[in-house]
């Protein structure tokens, strides 16, 4: 699911694919709102055009068109306990990019 408008790389267009549907937004929503924290968000706020997914269409990745789909979400109790998350898209080998989450 790519959460919220700044999660793609092109929402406008795509407001009716799987993915990134009204009721799935809503779900991750509802999750978060649960006691969770998307703590990459939180590091960089609304930086744009970080991404975990590209289709291997059209040069999608080497252009940046992209979604994040991948997450990488703590227990609101935990937060204070991340010292580091990331995003690598520079890792190559499958249509989607490892994330990666450290902890003290």
């Amino acid at each position: 699911i790519a959460h919220k408008p700044i999660d793609r790389a092109r929402p406008k267009e795509n407001e009716t694919s799987a993915g990134y549907l009204p009721e799935e937004r809503a779900w991750m929503t509802e999750f978060i709102s649960a006691g969770y924290s998307d703590v990459f968000r939180k590091k960089t706020g609304e930086e744009p055009h970080h991404y975990t997914w590209w289709t291997f269409r059209a040069g999608a990745r080497k252009r940046n068109i992209g979604w994040r789909i991948d997450y990488t979400n703590v227990s609101n109790d935990l937060l204070d306990k991340v010292s580091n998350v990331e995003i690598h898209p520079s890792i190559l080998g499958s249509d989607h990019c490892p994330v990666s989450l450290q902890l003290n």
